[in-house]
Parts: C-alpha cells; structure tokens; sequence
C-alpha cells in the first residue's frame, strides 16, 4: 500500500470539529471537507450519531479533525504558518482568521482563532529577511517584526530589510 500523506495534522475540538472543518475551508482555497466518523451506542461521551471525526484539506494539506471533549486545550506551543505573498494576502487570511478569536494572542503575525488554534499568518520571504547572510539585515527585519504589535505589515519589514526605516 502507497501511503499518500505520511504526516496529517489532528486536531483535537471540544465539540466543534465539523464546524471548525467547514469554517475553515470557506478561508483557504483549493480546500474541502471529507469523511466523516460517528460515535455509536457504547460510547459515554457523545450521543450516538455525534461526528467524531472530519477529514477535511486546507490548500491540499490534509487535517483531521476530533470530537474529544474537554480535557485538552489548544496552546500557542503549535501553530500553522500561512505564507503570504503580498500584503493583500496577508490582510485576508489575517482578518479572516482572526475573526472571533482572542485579540489578546495576537502580536508578531501570530493569532488565535476563535477555536482557539493558533496561526502565523506571515510574509513568505519572511525567513529569507530573518536569516539573511549580512547580519545587519536580519537584526533590523527582526526588530521590525518584534514591534509588530499584531499583524504584519509586509511594506515595513521590507523597509527595514532595504536599511530604509
């Protein structure tokens, strides 16, 4: 057996994993939502016929996502980065994501959704400027991103890219 994706991504919901499937496959495009699991009869968490779990692709990247229950909590110590490659982009998925969630978690290009998954949502050549060979280059993109209270302004990181803010 071939196997087609070796590492997919599993979020664990309380009780929202279908709704956070469809929500988010209304932000990204070539996505979709696919099969679903349901809890039967012996289980005590659910009712019988709750969805388990959704098999949904964001962009084409698999995800599954489950219906656990309360005992674990999304944290900021796993995100997924969305590159970007302009400003437009960047204000999309940015608004789009943070919509609902916790304006308290976002700083630096990172948010909180209102499932409470955390994302950067971030320039694509963001790495090439922070890891950039002359070191003066890289200090000041760095600088200018720590002072990102929120979301990325690309035009400023490229300013201090150029040694222009």
């Amino acid at each position: 057996m071939k196997i087609a994706q070796r590492i997919t991504p599993y979020l664990w919901f309380e009780t929202q994993a279908e709704e956070a499937a469809h929500y988010y496959t209304t932000i990204f495009n070539n996505s979709r939502v696919g099969r679903k699991t349901y809890y039967g009869k012996d289980n005590r968490r659910f009712p019988e016929g709750t969805v388990m779990t959704v098999e949904f692709e964001l962009d084409g990247q698999p995800f599954i996502a489950l219906n656990g229950g309360p005992q674990y909590k999304f944290t900021e110590a796993v995100s997924f980065v969305v590159q970007c490659e302009d400003q437009a982009e960047i204000d999309y998925y940015w608004d789009k994501l943070s919509e609902g969630g916790d304006e308290k978690a976002q700083v630096c290009g990172w948010l909180k959704d209102k499932f409470g998954v955390s994302w950067q949502v971030v320039p694509a050549n963001l790495t090439e400027m922070i890891t950039d060979p002359d070191p003066e280059k890289s200090e000041r993109v760095m600088n200018a991103l720590l002072r990102t209270e929120k979301k990325i302004n690309l035009q400023s990181l490229l300013q201090a890219y150029e040694g222009r803010s």
